[in-house]
């Protein structure tokens, strides 16, 4: 009976350890590796935060158009946690963005700041559609992320300027006395018109002019200031009429009629100066007489009127000769 015993407690001692092998075994997944157990892991996958690091865009301001010319004012902004500056970029491309107009590099600026784009001197836009992007990278390479609320590309509509207006047909000027019959400046220029006085000369100030108050009387030419001795000329051809003096006043003077009915008068010439005589005729460009301060005069000047109907005649009146003037000096 002893041996049946042994033989039992032996297939009982093998079944105890197989039970236990089996259960050891079933703890374990296929290959070695353990199973998860009922905490999760994984990250983001598994719902835990993520902290995504990057530039974001906080302002991209420009006008929607503008005329063509230069490119638009554009304002920037950009901002990251901890980061001072990012590098930065602005392009200004075609709507499909593959072909760039203007590039705007504008190295590394500082964060949370914001800035004006500046273009190249010499940037122009033409009229048409665009598109304007910003980019930027902070010094770990990370580039511009998403933002929810600003976009980091613009649209842009550049238009062509209005066309100028016309200008209207010039018009003739009308007669500088403002009377009809009576020839305009440029009228007398075109017929070889001279400037009275062949030197260095100025107009003087407001008391030189035509209308300036006088003692007694209004100023009724214009003075030519000069020096001493400077030849006074015909300005039109035409005839001498007098030649006289006349004490406290013009001193010594001519007075010419012109074939254009205009009657001129050169007053303070030079004592002996004339060169002229009465009933004589003279072409334009003629001397006359040399320009001095003879008669009522504080220093030497030509003092020139014009006459419309005659010089000192009744009905005739003086005109302002400035006008005349200027153009003879300018032509």
């Amino acid at each position: 009976m002893r041996p049946v015993r042994g033989a039992a407690l032996g297939a009982l001692t093998t079944a105890a350890f197989l039970a236990q092998a089996s259960g050891a075994l079933a703890l374990r997944e296929p290959g070695g590796a353990a199973a998860p157990t009922s905490a999760q892991s994984g990250g983001a996958q598994f719902g835990l935060p993520v902290r995504v690091r990057g530039p974001m865009l906080s302002e991209l301001r420009l006008p929607s158009s503008m005329l063509a010319g230069r490119p638009p004012a554009v304002t920037v902004e950009v901002t990251e946690q901890g980061v001072g500056t990012v590098s930065m970029r602005v392009l200004i491309t075609d709507p499909s963005g593959r072909r760039t107009f203007v590039a705007a590099n504008m190295g590394w600026v500082h964060t949370g700041r914001r800035l004006t784009v500046r273009w190249p001197s010499r940037a122009r836009l033409a009229p048409g559609s665009y598109r304007v992007t910003v980019s930027a990278r902070d010094h770990q390479h990370a580039n511009l992320i998403r933002n929810a609320h600003i976009s980091s590309v613009a649209t842009l509509t550049v238009k062509a300027p209005p066309p100028k207006p016309v200008a209207p047909a010039p018009q003739p000027a009308p007669p500088a006395s403002g009377e009809a019959g009576i020839p305009t400046p440029a009228q007398t220029l075109a017929d070889g018109a001279v400037f009275p006085v062949a030197g260095p000369h100025n107009f003087g100030g407001p008391e030189n002019r035509f209308g300036a108050a006088r003692e007694g009387h209004v100023h009724q030419g214009q003075d030519v200031l000069t020096e001493e001795g400077t030849p006074d000329l015909v300005p039109l051809a035409g005839t001498i009429e007098q030649t006289s003096y006349q004490e406290g006043g013009a001193g010594y003077y001519v007075v010419e009629h012109t074939s254009y009915g205009l009657d001129f008068f050169f007053a303070h010439c030079m004592a002996r100066s004339f060169t002229v005589s009465e009933g004589q005729s003279v072409k334009a460009g003629q001397q006359i007489c040399r320009a001095g301060q003879t008669g009522d005069a504080t220093a030497p000047h030509l003092h020139f009127e014009m006459w419309v109907g005659g010089w000192q005649s009744a009905g005739g009146h003086p005109i302002d000769p400035l006008p005349y003037l200027e153009a003879w000096e300018r032509g």
